[in-house]
């Protein structure tokens, strides 16, 4: 039986728990509701937590040992001159036997050491799949007759049931703040092994972005790396034109949008007019990186060549107006969400004080709802650093250090994948300068989060 097979048959179980555990309290209590401590839903849940949660607990920790259990008894088997190698050499070995178990075929003739090894793989992960089905439904089983044997109308079933969604919550959250700090780590660590090669001022204030000279520039003996290599000025100039181009776009549409909908627009226009803008978020990148290289990127050519301007084939301007295009909802929408937040009575006061609806809005509404408004300002900002499949289509690769928007540029996201794509050494400072880019990325965009909470600690209006 598969993990998902698996995990839906315990759920269809923790159901059948579920609807016992209700009667049964209902049983025991001679169908009195008031005898009960809890109420009956309480008691049903009860059941279905015990027969769910430990045989989860165990399917989780018995897939993440399989593997490398499984791992260890194939090499077993195998004579000791195949495994008395180096680490990477075992590596490729088992992925040979994976790949020849599962029908990847990697040779025309396999050694008949594999053959045996990986229809040992496919034994050993087929009797994987039976013991721990077999664990978890007797798991399953025994813990629904127990939960039922203890349920009494005195069991406190919402206590516990609570105190198990209490943990459920403590861990998820715990979860998110260790990949938090498992993301950070990770570019720290390989931020310094490439700060190691490179030096940071070079990196930072070098005017030059050329990782594709990597391997003629590295002085063997010193393992250095030339500093007019990883300067990435020209990089994050590339990325600051196009977020600004792509604000310049959205900020002010979306925000008149917000208000327009929110405070002159009738509720048929606003329920119309609201769920055909939001369509707007759920297009693909690819679809605006497609319009992005075959409209907008020829309109801006010929656009800058009939007033004689020399504009490049791709251009900042064409990838940040589309962006901008994209990111319209994520101000729009929050920011119509929050104006319509405000309480009523704002608006009310200020009309009977003789102000107009425009001067409400300027004086009153959108100082009420700065936070907000500044929240998704910051949203559609991170969006629109993140975004790299349109620079991809629309500004090109070239890392120019220029000003001028009718000119190919490129963007943090954009090299990042650029350094990551296909197979890669992580020991060469070409990889590496993906991480330090991305830790520089991260740094900035802290630094923005700081700043609006400033700005909105300094100016928001606060109402009792």
């Amino acid at each position: 039986m598969s993990p998902i097979t698996l995990i839906a048959v315990l759920a269809v179980l923790s159901v059948v728990g579920f609807m016992i555990g209700r009667q049964r309290s209902l049983t025991t209590a001679g169908g009195s509701i008031r005898a009960l401590h809890s109420v009956p839903s309480y008691y049903g849940f009860y059941v279905a937590v015990w027969v769910g949660l430990p045989a989860l607990v165990l399917l989780f920790f018995w897939i993440s040992a399989e593997g490398w259990l499984i791992d260890r008894m194939v090499l077993a088997s195998l004579p000791d001159a195949r495994t008395a190698v180096s680490e990477a050499e075992i590596s490729l070995l088992l992925a040979d036997i994976k790949n020849y178990a599962t029908g990847n075929i990697v040779r025309q003739e396999a050694p008949p050491e594999i053959r045996d090894a990986a229809a040992a793989y496919n034994r050993l992960h087929g009797l994987s799949d039976i013991i721990v089905s077999v664990a978890a439904l007797g798991v399953a089983v025994a813990a629904m007759v127990l939960a039922h044997r203890r349920i009494r109308p005195d069991l406190r079933a919402r206590n516990v049931v609570e105190r198990v969604v209490n943990a459920v919550l403590i861990l998820c959250a715990a979860l998110a703040i260790v990949t938090t700090f498992g993301i950070v780590l990770s570019l720290l660590f390989e931020s310094a092994r490439f700060f190691g090669m490179v030096p940071l001022l070079d990196f930072l204030f070098g005017l030059q972005w050329s990782p594709q000279r990597t391997f003629s520039v590295v002085d063997q003996d010193t393992g250095s790396v030339a500093s007019d290599v990883f300067g990435a000025v020209p990089v994050f100039a590339g990325t600051l034109m196009i977020t600004v181009i792509a604000m310049a776009v959205a900020v002010p549409i979306g925000l008149l949008s917000a208000i327009y909908m929110s405070e002159y627009a009738d509720q048929r226009v606003r329920a119309t007019a609201k769920p055909v803008l939001e369509i707007l978020a759920g297009i693909p990148t690819v679809v605006y990186g497609f319009f992005a290289a075959l409209t907008m990127a020829p309109f801006v050519r010929d656009l800058g060549q009939s007033v004689g301007l020399d504009t490049s084939a791709e251009s900042a301007l064409a990838a940040g107006f589309v962006m901008g295009i994209m990111i319209i909802p994520f101000v729009s929408s929050l920011s119509d969400d929050v104006i319509n937040a405000v309480p009523q009575s704002l608006r009310d006061g200020s009309y009977a004080l003789g102000a107009t609806r425009a001067e409400t809005i300027r004086q009153v509404l959108l100082p009420a709802a700065l936070p907000g408004i500044v929240g998704s300002i910051l949203l559609a900002v991170s969006r629109a650093i993140g975004e790299t499949m349109i620079v991809v289509m629309a500004a090109g690769l070239a890392a120019n250090l220029t000003g001028n928007p009718l000119e190919s540029v490129t963007t943090v996201t954009v090299q990042i994948v650029t350094m990551l794509t296909g197979d890669q050494e992580f020991d060469s400072p070409k990889t590496l300068s993906a991480f330090a880019l991305g830790l520089v990325l991260f740094v900035v965009t802290l630094m923005l989060n700081v700043i609006a909470l400033r700005v909105v600690q300094k100016y928001r209006e606060k109402y009792d």
